[in-house]
Formats: C-alpha cells, sequence, structure tokens
C-alpha cells in the first residue's frame, strides 16, 4: 500500500470534492439539457455545447478519484482528462460535417434561451473553481475546461440571435465546428501540461 500515493482526507480535500460533486452534477445536468435542446432545434452549436458539457462532467469524475493521490496519477488523471476532450472536439466536429450535409434550420430563440442558462451555470462553476486556476495540475484542468465552456455558450448565444435575424443555417454550423476546434486547443493545452507534470515526476 506504500505505493498507492494516498494521503488522509484533510479539511481542503474535503471542500475540493464538494466543489467538484457539484460542478459534475450541474454539468451532467446541462449535457442533458443542451443535447436534448439541440437535437429537438436541429441546432449543431447547441449539441457542440452540450457534449462539452459531457466531457466536463468527465474531467470533474476523473478529477475527484485524484484528490488524495500522488503526482503520478494526479498526471495521469489530467492526461485522460485531455484525450477525452480531444475526442468529443473531433466528434463535434464530425456531427457538424454531418449537419451540414443534411440539416434543418436551427431554432434561434431555443438555441438562446438554453446557453444563457448554460453561461450561467458555467460562471458559477468558474467562480468555484477559480481558486485553482494555478492549483494541481488536475485541479487546473477542470478549470481549462470550464473557461472553454463559457467562451463556447456566449459563441451559441451569438449564433442564435444571428441566425433568428438572418435566418442562415450556416452560423449555427460556424459556431458548432469553432466550438469543436477550441475544445480541441484545450485539450492540447491539457495534455501539455499533464506531460509537463508526468516528466517532473519521472524526473530523477
Amino acid at each position: 500500500m506504500a505505493d498507492c500515493g494516498c494521503s488522509p482526507v484533510t479539511p481542503e480535500t474535503a471542500e475540493q470534492r464538494r466543489m467538484l460533486t457539484l460542478a459534475l452534477g450541474l454539468n451532467a445536468i446541462m449535457f442533458v439539457v443542451e443535447t436534448t435542446s439541440g437535437i429537438i432545434g436541429n441546432s449543431a452549436g447547441l449539441i457542440a455545447d452540450g457534449l462539452d458539457m459531457l466531457a466536463d462532467a468527465s474531467a470533474y469524475a476523473v478529477a475527484l478519484l485524484a484528490i488524495g493521490r500522488g503526482l503520478r496519477f494526479k498526471s495521469n488523471a489530467a492526461m485522460a482528462s485531455g484525450l477525452l476532450l480531444l475526442i468529443l472536439g473531433c466528434a463535434v466536429l464530425l456531427d457538424v460535417a454531418r449537419r451540414a450535409i443534411s440539416g434543418e434550420l436551427p431554432g434561434g430563440l431555443l438555441m438562446v434561451f438554453v446557453a444563457s442558462i448554460a453561461l450561467a451555470v458555467n460562471a458559477t462553476v468558474l467562480k468555484l473553481l477559480s481558486r485553482y486556476r494555478d492549483g494541481e495540475v488536475h485541479l487546473r484542468a477542470t478549470w481549462i475546461f470550464t473557461r472553454a465552456d463559457l467562451v463556447a455558450n456566449m459563441a451559441v448565444i451569438v449564433s442564435g440571435v444571428a441566425v433568428l435575424v438572418t435566418e442562415i443555417r450556416a452560423l449555427d454550423l460556424i459556431v458548432g465546428a469553432g466550438i469543436g476546434i477550441y475544445v480541441i486547443r484545450e485539450a492540447f493545452e491539457i495534455l501539455s501540461e499533464a506531460r509537463k507534470s508526468r516528466s517532473a515526476v519521472n524526473r530523477p
């Protein structure tokens, strides 16, 4: 058991667990809400944002497992989060491509309404996690995830307004693709930090 890298539960780690559990629950709910709304409203942007919420919820779950563990485990947890985000980003781009070939005009009003709720949720989560923006690698990964969500939420709101005004379907597709690309960029940032952390662990 000496190699498990575990450490006793402290008030700090207990607080981390509470915040990450709350963030996980909120993101899981918004994944269902946004993805369902995106399917109903034919919005690539909402579906992309919903999948991003799923990636976040998974990252929070991984971070919860890493609390109280050794640096090697935390580095591996951040690496897993980054890989998950990369996969989700690629999935978003594939869905956008599919919808570009066969899709209908999205519901702009629904996009604005649902994305505004998601923005409020993510702003709350980001505030809770802000103390960890320069913290350990597995916790910083969750902060990066949430920061990316705010950008995605605002992009969906803007595209929803644009669709309402212009009725141009391509605007929703552009935002969906933009979210996918942004998510992939954030994934590489997390993976880079995880590799640096892992190198530090392996350094003699």
